[in-house]
C-alpha cells in the first residue's frame, strides 16, 4: 500500500485513532520528534503546525510504536486498513 498524503487519507488514520483506547489531539508543544505518546492516559498528541505530510507521517510513527492488533477493532473497514498498513515498505 502506497502512502498518500491527502485529507482523507490522513481522515481514515484518525478513524483508526478514534476506534482505539487512545485519544489522538493536536496541539502546539515543543516535543522534538514532533509528538508525543503519554501511554499512561492512553493519550497521543501531534504538533497542530505540522503540514498535513508530517501529521501523517507522524501518526505513522506513533501507530508503528504503539503496535495495534487489527482483531482489537470492532469494524472491519479499520481492521483492513491496519493489516495494509503494517504490509507497507515501514514495516512497523
Amino acid at each position: 500500500m502506497a502512502i498518500k498524503y491527502t485529507k482523507h487519507f490522513l481522515d481514515k488514520l484518525e478513524n483508526l485513532f478514534a476506534a482505539s483506547d487512545y485519544m489522538l489531539r493536536y496541539e502546539k508543544g515543543s516535543f522534538k520528534s514532533g509528538y508525543c505518546v503519554l501511554k499512561d492516559t492512553k493519550i497521543v498528541i501531534v504538533n497542530k503546525y505540522f503540514p498535513l505530510e508530517g501529521k501523517i507521517n507522524a501518526l505513522i510513527d506513533i501507530l508503528g510504536e504503539l503496535q495495534f492488533n487489527p482483531q482489537d477493532f470492532k469494524e472491519k473497514s479499520a481492521q483492513d486498513f491496519l493489516k495494509e498498513l503494517k504490509q507497507t515498505q515501514l514495516k512497523f
